[in-house]
C-alpha cells in the first residue's frame, strides 16, 4: 500500500512564500518549509528538486499572482501602476524576488501582457516593448526605493509617484518619450 501524501506542491509554494515575507530569501529553507508543513525535510524532495527550484516556484506563484492582480486593471497604464505598487506593498520581498535569476521567464511573460498590451494601446505595436520597458524600469526603480526607505529628503512620496507616472502616461502618450 502507497504512503499516504502528507503535503501537496502548493502547500509548499505557499509555505515559502510565508516564510519569504516573513524573513527574506535567507528564511526560505528546505528545513523551514518543511516544519510550516507539517513535514521531515526530506519529504519535501518528492515534488522540490531542491532550494533553488523551491525560489523558483516562489517567484513563479509571485508572478502569478501580479498577473492576476494586473488582468483587473483593463489595460490601463495608470491604473497598472497602482496595481503594480500595491503588490509591491503587500509582498515586497516577492516583489524583490522577481527582479532575481530564479523568477521563471515564462511567468514573468505573463506578468508583462498586460503592461505591453497598455503600451501599445498608448504608443503601438511597433514601440510597445521599448514603452513598456520605460514603464516597468521607472515603477520598479521607484517602488525598490521606496521600499528600501531611501526617499528621505522629504515631501510627499504617494504625490512623487503620482507625479512620476502622469510624467511618464504623458510624454508616451505624446509619442515624445
Amino acid at each position: 500500500m502507497p504512503t499516504p501524501e502528507r503535503t501537496t506542491t502548493e502547500a509548499i509554494v505557499q509555505a515559502g512564500s510565508a516564510l519569504l515575507e516573513e524573513s527574506g530569501p535567507a528564511g526560505v529553507t528546505m528545513q523551514a518549509v518543511a516544519t510550516r508543513v507539517g513535514v521531515r525535510a526530506p519529504s519535501l524532495y518528492k515534488r522540490v528538486r531542491d532550494r533553488e527550484a523551491l525560489l523558483q516556484a516562489v517567484a513563479g506563484e509571485a508572478a502569478d499572482a501580479l498577473a492576476s492582480r494586473l488582468a483587473s486593471s483593463d489595460d490601463d497604464l495608470t491604473a497598472l501602476a497602482a496595481v503594480y505598487r500595491g503588490f509591491a506593498h503587500d509582498r515586497p520581498e516577492a516583489f524583490r524576488l522577481l527582479f532575481t535569476p530564479v523568477a521563471p521567464e515564462d511567468a514573468l511573460h505573463r506578468a508583462s501582457a498586460p503592461v505591453l498590451r497598455a503600451c501599445a494601446a498608448l504608443v503601438g505595436v511597433e514601440h510597445a516593448l521599448d514603452a513598456a520597458r520605460l514603464f516597468t524600469a521607472w515603477a520598479t526603480g521607484f517602488l525598490q526605493m521606496e521600499l528600501a526607505g531611501a526617499f528621505r529628503l522629504g515631501g510627499d512620496v504617494d504625490d512623487a509617484f503620482a507625479y512620476g507616472l502622469q510624467a511618464i502616461v504623458r510624454g508616451l502618450g505624446s509619442g515624445t518619450a
